[in-house]
């Protein structure tokens, strides 16, 4: 079934982003900017945990998750270690989201109108495993890039 399918890409992208935050040898690097790179890993990891509680969460899970997007890209110094509970715990709520969901329900109409026209959820969810991979391999360019001993 699909949920299984989009399950196993988040648990993979989700584990991977840990991976990319833990690789940092200087935990500071993960907030740098630079010239052109407007967002830090830190910065789009917090977008990350925002973007998947929210459109899974709290849209289709119901868990009362409130975002604030614009601090997830104003926000600065967020310890390594609060980067990685809040990872973990995006991991539970995805996958207790998806565990539930039905056939019937990935079929419909997604609940927000998201983009300029409704898709379904299907589609939006498909959507949101392309959003985490462009986003994990900004991080990991930016960690290879600027996090130099």
């Amino acid at each position: 079934m699909l949920t299984e399918t989009l399950k196993k890409l988040f648990n993979r992208d989700l584990h991977k982003l840990k991976t990319e935050i833990e690789s940092y040898q200087n935990e500071a690097n993960l907030w740098i900017i630079d010239k052109s790179i407007a967002n830090s890993a830190g910065n789009l990891s917090l977008h990350l945990i925002g973007n998947l509680n929210t459109y899974i969460g709290a849209t289709l899970g119901d868990s009362g998750y409130i975002r604030n997007r614009e601090l997830e890209f104003t926000l600065k110094n967020v310890p390594r270690g609060e980067l990685i509970e809040k990872i973990n715990q995006t991991i539970e709520v995805v996958n207790q989201t998806l565990d539930k969901i039905t056939v019937k329900e990935i079929s419909a109409e997604y609940p927000l109108l998201v983009f300029e026209e409704k898709n379904s959820t299907e589609y939006f969810l498909t959507h949101l495993t392309t959003h985490l991979a462009y986003h994990l391999g900004q991080i990991n360019y930016h960690r290879r890039l600027l996090d130099v001993i």
